[in-house]
């Protein structure tokens, strides 16, 4: 295995408009009332350099709500839509996103051993929808993702959920790092998955049954090393064939079945 490889590497992905599949709003007034509303937003655009009260406003409620806002020029703007954005394009989001704190102050409260999914910059939305089905199947109480740099919950992503980003709560976390550090101190243990990992799945003597974080990295270049420090334990999938990494849904995959595995193995008391 290369040891300079990042973890579960994919082959790069087709490149789209991902943005396209989801409900689209443009104009400053109509995405200021939707977020007085209250809507959840993917994402929001507005133009480089643009001074207007208006604009202003947005980027403050965005802000108090976690929603990613990218400053971008004319030609950006004017490829998502044809029609008269004045200067701002905004994509709803097709699920509303969960409390982290409030899900695992639930799970502890139903005396269930929490499983938490920990997915740091899946950019990929068809991988981000497998990872999920995959989730939802084998026990997953929540998925956490970054507020930026992680692919965009659209159509596509929930189509290939099949419908499981419906069932499986998601948390949008503006610093996957203090989330992480905080999950530890409400008593999770933290595994990594990772080609780097000092210990092979098969091997390693990692009791997955209690309060669990699974952290799984980006297509690029894995999992940061700023969260890779945090993990209680880091795990690489054994593999004899030539090619030295795996998809990043497939490696989800096997991890968590590993840790299904434990537990109907040692049922929860």
């Amino acid at each position: 295995m290369n040891e300079g490889r990042p973890s579960y590497k994919q082959y790069p992905p087709r490149q789209q408009s991902a943005e396209r599949s989801a409900d689209m709003i443009f104009g400053l007034r109509p995405i200021l009332e939707a977020l007085h509303a209250g809507k959840t937003f993917e994402k929001i655009f507005l133009l480089k350099g643009q001074k207007h009260s208006l604009v202003a406003e947005i980027s403050e409620m965005a802000r108090a709500a976690d929603t990613p806002v990218s400053l971008v020029p004319i030609e950006k703007l004017n490829a998502l839509t044809r029609k008269n954005h004045q200067g701002a394009v905004a994509f709803l989001s097709p699920i509303d996103y969960a409390p982290l704190d409030n899900l695992l102050a639930g799970l502890y409260e139903q005396g269930k051993n929490p499983l938490v999914l920990v997915l740091d910059r899946i950019t990929d939305v068809r991988n981000f929808g497998a990872i999920a089905r995959s989730a939802e199947c084998l026990g997953v109480d929540a998925i956490v993702v970054p507020s930026r740099g992680a692919a965009q919950l659209n159509g596509d992503a929930l189509k290939t959920s099949a419908g499981a980003l419906t069932r499986v709560p998601v948390s949008r976390e503006p610093n996957l790092h203090s989330t992480i550090r905080r999950l530890k101190d409400s008593g999770l243990q933290v595994v990594a998955c990772t080609e780097k990992g000092n210990e092979s799945l098969e091997k390693a003597a990692i009791d997955m049954t209690g309060p669990l974080l699974v952290v799984m990295g980006s297509e690029e270049d894995g999992i940061s090393p700023d969260l890779l420090e945090l993990a209680d334990a880091r795990l690489r999938i054994p593999m004899i064939g030539q090619i030295g990494s795996l998809n990043v849904s497939v490696a989800s995959g096997i991890l968590l079945y590993e840790v299904l595995r434990q537990r109907l193995v040692t049922p929860q008391q």
